[in-house]
């Protein structure tokens, strides 16, 4: 038996609105899609995947005048697909690293804004340095960093040896060259 067209139309409409919906553009921040520089794509780029990163953001106090300062070490972070998946993980480099199918991208940080939440770690904009294997993150141009929560060091003096693992998230956007 078939669904009267009505009813069969207004379903196509909503599995329709929901596709798109769900596109990689979908919750993605006004600043990181259309923006204004620093943090815009660069032209030709288009996004290509949405990772949501849970960990710490690593820091080591150093030597400074007056005592010691906070300096970041390294991320360590995993990676989750919409789903909720576990799909890689976020290291030092910095460097995202895919679980599923071994591809990794190294960027380094081409521009940055202070995140909107006090005591979150910056938004960023960053440059692929290195890419390997065809997969996941095998054609990556740019990476944004958005959506931060947490990450940022300890407020006042510390000792020069003392480590902090401060916890954070945050988006990842990647980028690839429009085909």
């Amino acid at each position: 038996m078939t669904a009267p067209a009505p009813r069969r139309t207004a379903f196509t409409a909503l599995a329709l609105l929901a596709a798109a919906c769900a596109g990689p553009q979908a919750s993605r921040p006004a600043l990181q899609s259309d923006g204004p520089p620093p943090l815009a794509l660069p032209a030709g780029e288009e996004t290509a995947l949405r990772l949501s990163a849970r960990g710490t953001q690593n820091y080591e106090c150093r030597p400074a005048s007056g005592g010691g300062a906070w300096a970041l070490v390294a991320p360590e972070a995993e990676l989750f697909d919409a789903s909720g998946h576990k799909v890689g993980r976020h290291y030092a480099g910095p460097t995202w690293e895919s679980s599923v199918d071994g591809s990794r991208v190294k960027a380094a940080v081409k521009a940055h804004a202070d995140a909107p939440e006090p005591g979150a770690v910056p938004w960023l904009l960053l440059t692929a340095t290195e890419t390997s294997g065809e997969g996941l993150f095998g054609q990556v141009k740019s990476v944004q960093r958005t959506d931060t929560h947490g990450g940022q060091p300890p407020a006042g003096p510390c000792a020069p040896g003392d480590t902090v693992k401060v916890p954070y998230s945050a988006v990842y956007w990647f980028s690839r060259a429009r085909p």
